[in-house]
């Protein structure tokens, strides 16, 4: 599943690209998640803005030729991705979404079909809203620290891992990030998240922060097909400490790093590095 770092490599790749962009049509092929809910045959000649991202979705804001304003909200789901070019292939049989521009086109690929575009007057109102109403800070938020992280943690019995995957405290510590986060922090995947002390709120946080900074600049993880919207892969999986290495040493003591299921998530972790 493209994660936030994913999502943030896809934005860079097109975003300066489309802003500005009149739309010429737009094409749905099969159903999403859940339907546009706005008649795509209207937004002919609306004007794209700057594509902006909360989490692992992306605001694609338009003004309409009268004035109007709204805009479309995209999740790659499980298995999509977007491609952006004046010159795309013929759609195929995963293409289920293309808005084209005057300066390109904007193409979502799903074979999965979890992912979705959906049409709303703003990211806060109507079913982008909703959508996004229940996600945490953003993890390069100022206010995104070890006290703010020790406050919200309070009271949870739920393993560490499992609560930063909820996207309530935080979004964008998928599994791979927050496997290499806990990590990095010294922290077990399996300590209820309450018990942890404010220092290690402060590690963790720090750690979260380097470990998303550190995969947007290699482009994300390419485990599967991830590519961004100029079919660049990323190279994060390359330099993970723990994820994907189950039986290996790890890097730092030796110990064969190990793999558990938490949540129907697969969690890799050294018990020697990583205390409870």
């Amino acid at each position: 599943m493209p994660e936030l770092p994913e999502v943030e490599v896809t934005r860079r790749s097109f975003a300066d690209r489309i802003e500005g962009a009149t739309v010429r049509s737009v094409h749905l092929g099969k159903p999403l998640r859940w339907p546009v809910g706005h008649d795509v045959d209207a937004l002919h000649g609306w004007r794209m803005g700057k594509v902006l991202r909360r989490g692992k979705y992306l605001w694609l804001p338009m003004s309409g030729p009268d004035g109007a304003q709204g805009g479309l909200l995209v999740h790659l789901g499980m298995s999509g991705s977007l491609a952006f070019s004046r010159r795309l292939p013929p759609a195929g049989v995963h293409d289920h979404f293309e808005m084209v521009t005057d300066q390109g086109s904007l193409r979502l690929t799903d074979p999965r079909r979890f992912g979705a575009v959906v049409w709303g007057p703003s990211m806060h109102e109507g079913m982008p809203g909703k959508l996004l109403a229940g996600l945490g800070l953003e993890p390069f938020d100022e206010a995104m620290n070890g006290a703010y992280l020790h406050e919200r943690l309070k009271g949870r019995s739920v393993a560490i891992k499992q609560a930063l995957l909820a996207g309530d405290v935080v979004v964008g510590a998928g599994n791979i990030y927050a496997c290499e986060a806990l990590f990095r922090s010294g922290i077990d995947p399996r300590l209820p998240a309450r018990r942890l002390s404010k220092p290690r709120c402060d590690k963790l946080a720090r750690e979260v922060q380097l470990v998303l900074q550190q995969a947007i600049a290699l482009g994300g993880s390419s485990l599967k097909d991830f590519k961004d919207a100029q079919g660049s892969q990323g190279h994060f999986q390359l330099t993970t400490q723990v994820y994907g290495r189950e039986g290996q040493p790890c890097r730092v003591c030796g110990t064969p790093v190990r793999r558990i299921l938490q949540g129907q998530r697969a969690t890799f972790y050294c018990p020697s590095c990583q205390k409870r």
